[in-house]
Order: C-alpha cells, then sequence, then structure tokens
C-alpha cells in the first residue's frame, strides 16, 4: 500500500520516479480503510532532502500511510523556502490545539549537538511535544538528537561530546534478536553515523525501562527501546541516502573545516569514488516493522490513543 502525499510536494514526484507506491489524496479517499497517521517533526535544516528519506521508508510498508509534516511553533528555517513551509508544514501548536492524535511521530535529528539541551532555542516547547506524545501518539521514533532529547527527557541519559566526529558507516550487531523490531535482520551489518555525540551503553543499561536493541563496538549504542514511554530512539541514519555522508564530507571540505574521510564508506576509502549503499536493506526493515508494530497496536479509533 502506499504513502499518502500532497500531488504538489516534491517528494511526490521524487519518489513516483523511483517507483515507490506514492498516493494523492484524491485517490486515497475513494479507499475505504484507515491509513496510518505518522508524524514528522522536521527540526532538520534541508528540510525536503529529510521530507524525501522518510518518506521512501515509510512509502515502502504493505499499509498505506498519511504523512504529516510539523515544525516548531517559534523557531523559523533559513535553509527552506518559507513557502514551502507555508504551505506543507503545521506549527506544533496548532496541531496540539486541534486535540488531533497519530499513530506515529517521527523526531528528526537537529545540527545543534554542541549545545547544552537548555540551552537549544525551542527546548521548552520540544518537551510539551514529548510530553504531548505520551496522550496523542501511538508510538514514538526518535533520530539522532531527536533519540538523545527523548532518551534524556525521560530518563535523565546524558549526552557525551566526542573528541573527533563519529563518521562514516561502521558495523553494527543485534543484541536483542527477539525484538519484533529487528525481525529479518541480519546478525552484522552498517549504518552510516554522523554525529558529535554519543550516548554511553552502561548508562543506558543502568536507566529502567530501557532496553538496547542494537550495538557497535566502533560508534556505539545505536537503537533503543523505551516500552513504557512506547519510543524507539535510534542515534544514527538508517534513513541517509546514498550520497548524504558525501554532501557533508565535501561541504566541510569546501569551507575549510576539518573533517576525516567518512569510515568505510567509499571504497578504499578513497572520496574520489563512489560511495556505495551497504545499508539500504536493513533501514527499509526497521521503519516496515516499526510501522507493523504500530498496525498491531494502534487503535483504530486515534481518540482511543492514550486512555
Amino acid at each position: 500500500m502506499p504513502i499518502k502525499l500532497p500531488e504538489n510536494l516534491p517528494a511526490f514526484d521524487v519518489l513516483t520516479r523511483e517507483g515507490v507506491s506514492v498516493m494523492s489524496d484524491t485517490r486515497a479517499a475513494r479507499q475505504d480503510i484507515r491509513p496510518l497517521r505518522i508524524g514528522l517533526l522536521n527540526l532538520m535544516p534541508k528540510k525536503i532532502q529529510t521530507e524525501n528519506q522518510f518518506a521512501r521508508l515509510l512509502g515502502a510498508t504493505p499499509l498505506q500511510i498519511e504523512l504529516s509534516l510539523i515544525r516548531m511553533t517559534e523557531h523559523q528555517t533559513k535553509n527552506t523556502a518559507a513557502a514551502h513551509m507555508e504551505e506543507f508544514y503545521r506549527p506544533f501548536a496548532e496541531v496540539a490545539a486541534s486535540g488531533e492524535k497519530f499513530d506515529g511521530l517521527i523526531i528528526t535529528g537537529a545540527p545543534i549537538e554542541h549545545l547544552p539541551f537548555e540551552e537549544v532555542t525551542y527546548w521548552d516547547e520540544l518537551r510539551q511535544v514529548m510530553d504531548w506524545t505520551q496522550t496523542h501518539v501511538q508510538s514514538t521514533f526518535g533520530v539522532c538528537w531527536g533519540g538523545m532529547a527523548m532518551i534524556y527527557h525521560f530518563h535523565h541519559v546524558q549526552k557525551h561530546m566526542l573528541d573527533h566526529k563519529a563518521f562514516g558507516c561502521f558495523r553494527h550487531k543485534v543484541t536483542a534478536p527477539a525484538s519484533p523490531y529487528l525481525r529479518g535482520f541480519s546478525d552484522d551489518f552498517v549504518i552510516p553515523v554522523s554525529r558529535w555525540t554519543e550516548m554511553k551503553r552502561d548508562e543506558i543499561i543502568a536507566a529502567p525501562g530501557l532496553t538496547l536493541l542494537i550495538d557497535s563496538e566502533d560508534s556505539g549504542p545505536c537503537l533503543v527501546e523505551d516500552a513504557g514511554h512506547r519510543a524507539l530512539y535510534i542515534f544514527n541514519h538508517f534513513e541517509y541516502d546514498s550520497g548524504t555522508l558525501k554532501e557533508e564530507y565535501d561541504r566541510d571540505v569546501a569551507n575549510s573545516t576539518p573533517i576525516n574521510v567518512p569510515s568505510n564508506y567509499y571504497p578504499d576509502d578513497d572520496p574520489t569514488a563512489p560511495p556505495q549503499n551497504r545499508w539500504r536493506s536493513h533501514a527499509h526493515l526497521l521503519y516496515g516493522n516499526w510501522i507493523n508494530e504500530i498496525y498491531q497496536s494502534t487503535p483504530y479509533d486515534l481518540n482511543d490513543i492514550g486512555r
């Protein structure tokens, strides 16, 4: 089944050309089923690129998905046209005031890792978002900084600065093979990593209610389940396109920003060679499993969420 997107959203044409099953509002209205309502709280500066990445993964599942784009109320993006934000995004304050509920919510990362959480300009509103998920969202997926923010808010587990950027494609392993979120996973696989901070394995294990699902000897904890808050936290980037790490590397090189060649990404670590995507299948597995778990647990009447 397809993902339902506005026909004039850039992701509609991008995913259609890629063969992803996409459906317009008009066509979806003719189908007598309830789509899963998934919200995307997009904190990344390149909004359209991030929309495409997550819509691609959600659109590969066998269920009809209705994607809603959400932004922080007062924070204004500098990297995406105001017209795009006005047409496709709703501020969180408006969403909260409407009383509507969602089957799932993704909270993306944000390039503000160097700041303590309390110094982020929209931290107070983001805390409201995270508390709101407990009564208005069936399952929440925090990604990279978004996942670190959630685990800090709900469990007071701190993020820690690294002495150098964790940057590249690192090998990971399943630590909870019985988890339904890891159904179909290989024992060993790679995931793109791009961050200046980390979560400590022993601090996650020591926190009541948290279960470490994916770990890495090289880049640390990756995926954590928080069953009590109906949430997953992932600190790395399964959603990345093949060229996303290359774009980050080329940007830093062009700006004369010190940066290492992303590890295990280019063939023979040669940045002149085309990078290889070795994580796509597991990315689809993870997000497909997440959607399936939502489908198995969410009430048909969204008003029953949180009751």
